[in-house]
């Protein structure tokens, strides 16, 4: 049931990305647990102030020099992915030639036609992943996940794989791979296995990465390789954790979050 959110609400925003959610989970684009997902999510992008932070920004210039880089990047997309920035996942493999890829733990054959239908009524011109030629695997990784195309994930080099599950990326990155992850909890196993993590939410970080390669597109190849090798993950991924302790030390002494 569709419920009318007033413009004034505080939290109106986040209550039309659920709405949108629970619409895409009626349409059998989003999984069940994905809603559940997404909840866990948000509740770090609450302690984050519901901001695009200077750690997350870092490693969106990392990851969009990345994407310049890549010999063949692949943008993997689930039904969360789907539902939130279907055109944003457009505009960012257009702009890196990156080809996309419907890749599900909850596999079902009409849930990847629903998410191949929204994906191309955003404007992509092809899906991977939704036809018999994904026959190819991922050693090693027992989810439904292992099943990838192999013009796609398998022989990418780098793979952009929003709101990810932490087996799936460490699989990729033991095959090779250089692994972007967007993940608003900085303790997964998939913020801790991958190349770059940006913790953000991914309905900021998709705009923004788009920009950011349009803003680095012109770079010599060098700098864009310095900017790879320069940034460090782990470092990264500790700034962010200071950030939230300075978030929820500031909640400890009676202050406000400030919330969009």
């Amino acid at each position: 049931m569709r419920i009318k959110i007033p413009k004034n609400h505080p939290r109106a925003e986040s209550l039309k990305i659920r709405e949108h959610l629970v619409d895409a989970f009626q349409e059998g684009i989003v999984a069940p647990a994905g809603l559940i997902a997404h909840g866990r999510g948000e509740a770090f992008d609450y302690i984050l102030g519901e901001n695009t932070n200077p750690p997350a920004r870092r490693a969106i210039k990392a990851a969009a020099a990345m994407l310049l880089t890549a010999e063949k990047p692949v943008i993997s997309v689930n039904g969360n992915t789907a539902a939130l920035v279907a055109k944003d996942v457009v505009n960012l493999a257009n702009r890196s030639g990156a080809e996309i890829e419907a890749n599900l733990f909850y596999r079902t054959k009409l849930r990847e036609l629903a998410i191949e239908n929204l994906l191309k009524r955003a404007g992509a011109k092809r899906v991977l992943g939704v036809t018999e030629k994904t026959s190819a695997r991922i050693p090693e990784l027992g989810s439904e996940r292992r099943v990838v195309d192999s013009r796609g994930i398998l022989s990418a080099d780098v793979v952009l794989v929003p709101l990810e599950d932490g087996d799936r990326a460490e699989a990729l990155v033991r095959m090779g791979k250089r692994v972007i992850a967007v993940d608003l909890n900085p303790l997964s196993r998939t913020s801790q296995k991958a190349s770059i993590t940006i913790v953000d939410n991914i309905v900021r970080t998709m705009p923004l990465l788009v920009r950011s390669i349009d803003n680095l597109r012109n770079c010599r190849v060098e700098k864009l390789e310095t900017i790879c090798q320069e940034f460090d993950n782990s470092e990264n991924l500790r700034r962010c954790l200071k950030t939230i302790q300075e978030a929820l030390a500031r909640l400890a002494a009676g202050e406000a979050l400030s919330l969009r």
